[in-house]
């Protein structure tokens, strides 16, 4: 998309909306991390809060609500070191969240995250054939919303957008609709559990997935639930007497999903080899267009000195925060930062460049960002052992039960948590304003805003959670009800994680596992190429690691958007209808996908608001008016008959173009 004229684009009102919007956001996927240990995706809710003020201010434009949308999502997005930070507090090394340790750790993994996507934006976006789903999304909104003439596109956006979010109302708000249904049987001692997400945000990213992503994250879900979680029930026993039911559940948690971030780790090490050669051309292309008084506005980056200068804070300020945290109880830190820094720097870059592949294969709220944090969580505390082994480490690190090896860790990991997510959401972005003709420049100006606003607001938003209600198994004061304690998944598995490679109690078998796994994946893959298909190995260990509400879901909607498309093309191909016609219906179930994650994501937000507000995620539960088996059977009905409104909704179109 292209514009003949400059209109405005990174303007001071936007900077200032896009700061609103962060504050909000970021508050709400904090408490919702820690409360449930999942965050809601915000550059598509931002896109829509943004052109709804910005239309109301006037003047506003595609290019300028792209920019808010780009700094708010990255702020929002920030907000998973919830997954890190809350584990000093569990160690006992912090009692509170320092500001400026909080916030200049966050920071520095922010810039590094938008520094390492700058390089991946040729490779991954520009010269790829990635679905990026999210960032699809948000730029047909954009665009409906800039195009008042196209009724049609806005109206299925609308549409799409209305049922979703009475559908996310009442199943997550109300609780008088089920949003998962489950099916459990058993074979002997081995047990067989299969569970769908009743999630039309997840049919509609699937439908924009493609059937590719979908298949091969089907497949990784039948390998941890058809195989996995099967034999391990049938041969470990269930010595806390779990039901059924949990017990798969627990076996999956505490062993197959270890398996599947062994597999991530070693599709993530190959993703890299491969996009070795197409992120040097990317430097190349983006050196010289740097140089080149006829590079488009479209296609220009920061500047080289730009990106050294990026570099060099990012360093700095990773090396003083790093130093701060030791220097008052250790000695002889030097080596210890100077170690940690550099792992931030090559570590980072490697998981940014998974994580962008991730994104744009599933989309960024599907991407498993706890996945690579468990394997940066090995990596980090393996690099602190070695590095004590040397006698390159303070004495005291390895004193107290490894308290002090287990925060240093920690915050490493915080660092790491940042750049992951900022390079998983980045690239949706960057896709996004691709698609809408932005200047790349000036949306990584606005990406790192929304780092410096999400920064600032995360210390508060923790300390205010943590001292209203605590964290399981950490309370700020005696005498609170441990009850109404945030439970903090993440961060208690982080903690346990290093910890268990200090104390050398951790289990390596399914990690182990999971690597082999994962290089016959590639290979697998390799084979597949010879007769032109393609099996991401990625994709199969992201649908072995996430849950099979995420992943079954998602699948459905892959299926279904090829369905539908092939049924469109092959009428299409008999009755010879244009292209113009074929490309106006397909955005047609674009648009109504889209607007299943817009519904799904703003009533999210809402959700999110009034929880924190009222301090329970449960205020508006009707769910003792009707018996278990009654919500789920309505949630399942309703949620088919939604899939059957979207399906005849897009056919319907192409009978009336």
């Amino acid at each position: 998309m292209t514009h003949s004229l400059s209109p405005r684009e990174l303007t001071l009102r936007g900077l200032i909306l896009g700061a609103l919007i962060t504050v909000v956001f970021t508050a709400s996927n904090v408490y919702l991390g820690l409360r449930i240990g999942l965050t809601f995706a915000s550059s598509i809710p931002a896109a829509v809060i943004s052109m709804a003020v910005l239309r109301a201010l006037g003047n506003g434009t595609i290019l300028e609500n792209n920019m808010v949308q780009s700094q708010a999502s990255a702020a929002g997005t920030l907000s998973c070191v919830f997954a890190t930070f809350p584990g000093l507090i569990m160690t006992g090394l912090w009692s509170n969240f320092p500001f400026w340790q909080t916030a200049g750790i966050s920071l520095a993994g922010g810039i590094a995250g938008v520094l390492f996507t700058i390089p991946l934006r040729r490779a991954l976006v520009t010269e790829s054939a990635l679905p990026y789903p999210e960032g699809v999304a948000a730029a047909e909104i954009l665009r409906a919303g800039a195009d008042k003439e196209n009724s049609k596109s806005l109206t299925a956006l609308i549409s799409g957008s209305v049922v979703a979010a009475l559908f996310t109302f009442a199943s997550n708000g109300l609780r008088l609709l089920a949003d998962s249904v489950s099916v459990t049987a058993s074979a002997g001692a081995a047990v067989f559990q299969a569970t769908g997400g009743l999630s039309l945000a997840l049919i509609g990213a699937g439908y924009l997935v493609g059937l590719a992503g979908g298949l091969a994250m089907l497949l990784g879900c039948i390998l941890a639930w058809g195989f996995g979680v099967p034999w391990l029930t049938a041969h470990v026993p269930n010595t806390d007497h779990l039901t059924v039911s949990a017990f798969a559940q627990s076996m999956w948690l505490h062993k197959v999903r270890f398996i599947g971030a062994g597999a991530i780790a070693m599709a993530s090490v190959w993703t890299l080899i491969e996009l070795m050669g197409p992120v040097a051309r990317g430097l190349r292309t983006m050196l010289r267009a740097s140089r080149d008084p006829l590079t488009t506005e479209s296609d220009r980056d920061l500047s080289p000195r730009a990106l050294i200068a990026l570099l060099v804070v990012t360093v700095l300020l990773l090396g003083v925060f790093f130093a701060v945290f030791l220097w008052p109880v250790a000695h002889g830190i030097w080596p210890a930062v100077t170690a940690a820094v550099l792992f931030c720097i090559v570590f980072g870059f490697i998981m940014a460049a998974a994580c962008g592949y991730m994104a744009g294969i599933v989309g960024s709220s599907s991407s498993p960002i706890s996945g690579i944090v468990i394997i940066a969580a090995v990596l980090s505390a393996l690099m602190i052992l070695g590095l004590e082994a040397l006698g390159l480490m303070p004495a005291e690190m390895m004193v107290n039960n490894q308290t002090l090896a287990t925060g240093f860790t920690i915050l490493l990991l915080s660092a790491i948590t940042a750049i992951a997510a900022i390079s998983n959401d980045n690239l949706q972005d960057l896709k996004t304003g691709q698609l809408v003709g932005a200047s790349p420049w000036k949306q990584q100006v606005a990406l790192i805003a929304g780092c410096v606003v999400g920064a600032a607001v995360i210390p508060p938003v923790l300390n205010i959670l943590y001292q209203a209600y605590g964290f399981a198994g950490a309370m700020p004061r005696p005498g609170m009800d441990p009850s109404h304690a945030l439970s903090a998944p993440q961060p208690a598995l982080i903690s346990l994680i290093a910890k268990g490679i200090f104390t050398g109690s951790l289990d390596w078998s399914m990690l182990s596992l999971g690597i082999g796994l994962g290089a016959a994946l590639i290979v697998v893959d390799l084979l597949l190429r010879r007769r032109k298909l393609s099996l991401p190995p990625l994709g199969v260990a992201v649908g072995i690691y996430l849950p099979p509400s995420v992943s079954v879901t998602l699948a459905v909607g892959a299926i279904m958007g090829w369905l539908l498309k092939r049924h469109l093309n092959t009428k299409r191909a008999s009755i010879s209808t244009t292209t113009a016609t074929s490309e106006h219906d397909a955005s047609i179930g674009t648009m109504l996908a889209s607007g299943f994650i817009v519904g799904e994501s703003l009533t999210g937000v809402a959700l999110a608001i009034l929880s924190g507000a009222l301090g329970k995620d449960d205020a508006l539960s009707l769910a003792s008016w009707l018996p278990a088996p009654v919500t789920s059977l309505l949630g399942f009905i309703i949620f088919c008959l939604i899939c059957v409104w979207f399906c005849r909704s897009v056919l319907k179109t192409d009978q009336t173009t």
